[in-house]
């Protein structure tokens, strides 16, 4: 294995500058600015320094997820709020040892998992049900009732960007709809309101004063017209969604208003920011030219590829998106997408379902212990492929073992998967963005796996930038946050890139094209065989079922009848 290589100076078309040519492209204004990054896993709130986003103070929290049932994942809303209150003032209380207090901080930014669907009483303010997170299957029969309504899965993708899919919000709104009553009575009152997890946030930190969302998270609810910019009245028809449950959709960056629930610590402060986690990220890792791409290393991977002021429609599977739109009258910039649903949680369930990995975290010292995973191929299609595939019938697999398979094969089969599946979307971006992608920016929990950034390098065939700051999200959100006309903390200019204090450890392709080329076609044979092990046959059986308990009852019916017919003639005839 090749080490990273910590270069002095950053992976930008123009090298590293001076601090102080950085700070002559800022305002200079004194102020912090806060972000809730609210995550799948975790929930933490952070504290910047302007212009320079030194991250001076932050605290973070493990968020439950409940399965209900298998391909289910629901969190409470309500703990949600509860952690978001709690990090802000475990993260305030650290502010004096800096030299600063909670009044220094001039605004907030929220950057959410995206797509995860809450929905809430309008007048008590208490969610209705629990929020169903952005891998929840349960929409499946929701997704193809749809697709048998309009005949096409895409049928939707030239105003959305976006296939039918059990991903976005518009199937998890109609599926509670559906099967929730309270719900159901909810809509019928006009007492509901829907949102991603940005408008749960704002609509309580703001004691229901706002209900906003902003361009990112709505384009990823599949009821955003991506042109317009609005919420389509086909689309909310198609899927009976009234407009006045969903949230008012705006830019990125941008004063919505003041903090006022007593409940939280940041009660009083500005709210100026919004993005979803997936392109905060990639607007951290200054990913503003067309053509740049980032992988965000987490549970799952989310890759996005800058495609600048005009949207590409993909025709292999990409989701067209919007990246950042950083004012109202600022450019809406788009990105096309990737998603692999599974990735590190490939890692947990190695861990806590298996056994086979005492700690997930210690995946790369398992998986070095062996030269190469031996032939073994792991595609964890727990919940289905997204895409390029987007297959939900597909189910995981671990094929090619042998007597001489160990543990540390199959733990490095499932870091080279998360390659794998990576390599699977950048081929299709490659196609389709028009523009060369040379090399990957990298952040991430995972991205600590040296093992895993060099697997990912020998993968590709090209250089993997890893990002020092790990998790670029939240760093994104800031200055999302802090460069809001009427905040003015710092200027975005990103044509000058004097600012960018993002180094990179960079990973160098170690293979040979024809080395990269057999393992890949080994890997797409293995997903071949991973395709439609789900069958359609939930009606096929219970009717059997239904159908055999049937049969089954015949002989005792046909036995108690003729017992009873015999116990009359016996009678009949004992009476003559």
């Amino acid at each position: 294995m090749t080490e990273g290589k910590n270069l002095p100076h950053s992976s930008a078309d123009v090298p590293f500058r001076s601090k102080e040519l950085r700070k002559q492209s800022l305002i200079q204004h004194s102020g912090l600015v806060g972000v809730i990054d609210e995550g799948t896993k975790t929930i933490g709130f952070s504290i910047y320094t302007t212009p320079d986003f030194k991250e001076i103070a932050a605290h973070r929290v493990e968020l439950s997820v409940i399965t209900p049932q298998d391909g289910w994942y629901e969190q409470d809303p309500l703990e949600m709020m509860a952690s978001i209150n709690k990090c802000a003032e475990e993260a305030i209380k650290q502010l004096p040892e800096q030299g600063f207090s909670a009044s220094d901080i001039v605004t907030v930014g929220i950057t959410n998992q995206r797509e995860t669907t809450i929905v809430w009483d309008a007048v008590t303010g208490k969610p209705l049900y629990n929020a169903l997170l952005w891998k929840d299957i349960r929409t499946s029969t929701t997704v193809e009732h749809i697709v048998a309504k309009v005949q096409d899965p895409n049928h939707f993708r030239s105003s959305t960007g976006l296939p039918i899919s059990t991903y976005f919000s518009a199937l998890k709104i109609r599926w509670l709809r559906d099967n929730v009553p309270e719900v159901r009575q909810a809509i019928r009152e006009r007492r509901c309101k829907a949102g991603t997890v940005d408008s749960w946030i704002v609509w309580n930190l703001t004691n229901g004063a706002l209900h906003i969302t902003d361009v990112t998270n709505a384009s990823r609810t599949l009821l955003m017209n991506l042109e317009t910019q609005a919420w389509d009245p086909v689309l909310l028809k198609t899927f009976g969604i009234r407009e006045e449950m969903l949230p008012t959709i705006h830019s990125c960056s941008e004063v919505f208003g003041k903090i006022t629930s007593e409940r939280s610590p940041l009660r009083g402060m500005t709210l100026s920011g919004i993005m979803g986690n997936q392109q905060a990220s990639l607007l951290g890792q200054m990913c503003v030219k067309p053509g740049q791409t980032k992988n965000t290393y987490r549970s799952g991977c989310f890759l996005l590829c800058n495609t600048g002021d005009k949207p590409v429609f993909s025709r292999h599977g990409l989701l067209t998106t919007v990246a950042y739109k950083l004012g109202p009258q600022a450019p809406t910039i788009y990105a096309i997408e990737g998603a692999v649903s599974v990735a590190g949680h490939a890692l947990s369930w190695l861990q806590n379902k298996v056994r086979i990995l005492p700690d997930s975290r210690d995946a790369e010292k398992y998986a070095e212990m062996v030269p190469t995973s031996g032939d073994v191929y792991f595609v964890p299609a727990f919940t289905g492929l997204y895409a390029p595939y987007w297959r939900q019938n597909a189910r995981g697999i671990i094929i090619g073992l042998t007597q001489f398979t160990r543990k540390n094969h199959i733990v490095r089969a499932a870091l080279e998967s998360i390659c794998f599946q990576t390599r699977d979307i950048l081929e299709c971006m490659h196609q389709e963005c028009g523009y060369e992608i040379n090399k990957l920016h990298a952040d991430g929990k995972l991205t600590t796996n040296n093992l895993l950034m060099q697997l990912q390098a020998d993968t590709i065939g090209m250089p993997v930038f890893r990002s020092q700051l790990m998790d670029s999200t939240a760093f994104g959100a800031a200055m999302c946050a802090a460069q809001a006309d009427g905040i003015n903390l710092c200027q975005f200019e990103p044509e000058k890139r004097y600012y960018e204090n993002v180094h990179y450890d960079t990973f160098l392709a170690t293979t040979t094209d024809v080395e990269r080329k057999e393992r890949y076609g080994k890997w797409k044979r293995a997903v071949e065989r991973s395709l439609g092990w789900v069958i359609k046959q939930k009606k096929t059986r219970e009717y059997t079922e239904e159908n055999y308990r049937m049969m089954s009852s015949l002989p005792a019916s046909i036995f108690l009848i003729s017992s009873f017919a015999m116990l009359v003639h016996s009678l009949a005839a004992s009476g003559q």
